[in-house]
C-alpha cells in the first residue's frame, strides 16, 4: 500500500528486537510487580510485541525502596526460575539522585545498566540542590547518567527548553517512556515529549511498566507516520544499547 495511506502506524510494530532496560517486573521491592506470577504474566505480554529482553530496574529511594544489590538479585532470581527458556532477564536499579544515592556512589554498590550507563531519576517537585554535583560524582565514577522521564519533570521545560540543554551538557542522556507518547500523564506531558523529540533531545526510549495496564496501554499506541519517522533513530540507539 502506498505510503500516503499509512495514516497512523504501531509502535509494537517497531519493537522487534527491542530489551526494555527500564521497568518494574520484579516482585515485592517496589511500586510494581506484586507476585513472581505478576512478573511472569508482565514478561510474556512484553513477548507479544517480539520483546524477550529485559533489563529490570526497580527503585532505589532513600527510605522508601532500600533496595540493594542483594534485595534486587534475590527478586531477579525468583523470577528466573519461573520463565521460559526464551526470556532473557536481568537486573539494574532505578537510583533517585539523593544524598543516599551519593553514598551508595561512594560505596560503589552500584547495579549499572550496562558497564557504562547508570538509570537515574529525580523528584517530580524539584531537583536536587546538589545536582551538578552528583552528575559530575557519577562520571567521576566512570558512569553515564541517562535521566529516566525527563519529560515528566515539568520545571525542566520552558519555551526554549534550556533546562534539557543544560542537562545534555553535563553528560545526561534522556530516556523517554513511551506512555509520555499519549496522555497517559496529561496533554501536557505528551506535548513536552514531542518536543524533545523533535529537537533531537531524546537518546533511548523504553517502558516504564509497572502493571498489566501499562502494556495494555502500549500495546494500542497509533503514531502519525511523522512522529514515528522522530522515534525511528532513538528507537535503534535504544536496540543498540545492549
Amino acid at each position: 500500500m502506498l505510503s500516503f495511506f499509512r495514516k497512523k502506524e504501531y509502535l509494537i510494530d517497531h519493537l522487534e528486537g527491542f530489551t526494555d532496560f527500564h521497568n518494574h517486573l520484579l516482585p515485592n521491592i517496589d511500586d510494581g510487580s506484586d507476585s513472581v506470577e505478576e512478573s511472569v504474566e508482565l514478561i510474556n505480554k512484553f513477548g507479544e510485541f517480539g520483546i524477550n529482553n529485559f533489563v529490570a530496574t526497580p527503585h532505589v529511594m532513600g527510605e522508601y525502596y532500600p533496595n540493594t544489590p542483594e534485595t534486587i538479585k534475590d527478586a531477579l532470581e525468583r523470577v528466573k526460575q519461573d520463565l521460559p527458556k526464551e526470556k532473557n532477564l536481568s537486573a539494574a536499579a532505578e537510583y533517585m539522585m539523593d544524598q543516599h544515592f551519593v553514598k551508595i556512589l561512594d560505596s560503589g554498590e552500584i547495579l549499572p545498566l550496562t558497564k557504562e550507563y547508570i538509570l537515574v531519576e529525580m523528584s517530580f517537585f524539584q531537583a536536587p540542590i546538589n545536582l551538578n554535583e552528583i552528575l559530575f560524582k557519577i562520571q567521576n565514577k566512570g558512569y553515564k547518567p541517562i535521566l529516566a522521564h525527563p519529560e515528566r519533570y515539568p520545571y525542566l521545560f520552558s519555551k526554549d527548553l534550556k533546562g534539557f540543554e543544560d542537562l545534555i551538557s553535563r553528560g545526561c542522556k534522556l530516556q523517554l517512556n513511551m506512555l509520555s507518547l499519549t496522555r497517559h500523564y496529561g496533554p501536557g506531558i505528551q506535548d513536552i515529549a514531542f518536543q524533545l523529540l523533535e529537537n533531537g533531545f531524546i537518546d533511548f526510549l523504553s517502558s516504564d511498566c509497572h502493571r498489566l495496564e501499562h502494556l495494555t496501554k502500549i500495546q494500542a499506541i497509533r503514531l502519525p507516520a511523522k512522529k514515528m519517522n522522530l522515534l525511528q533513530p532513538v528507537l535503534e540507539h535504544s536496540k543498540n544499547l545492549f
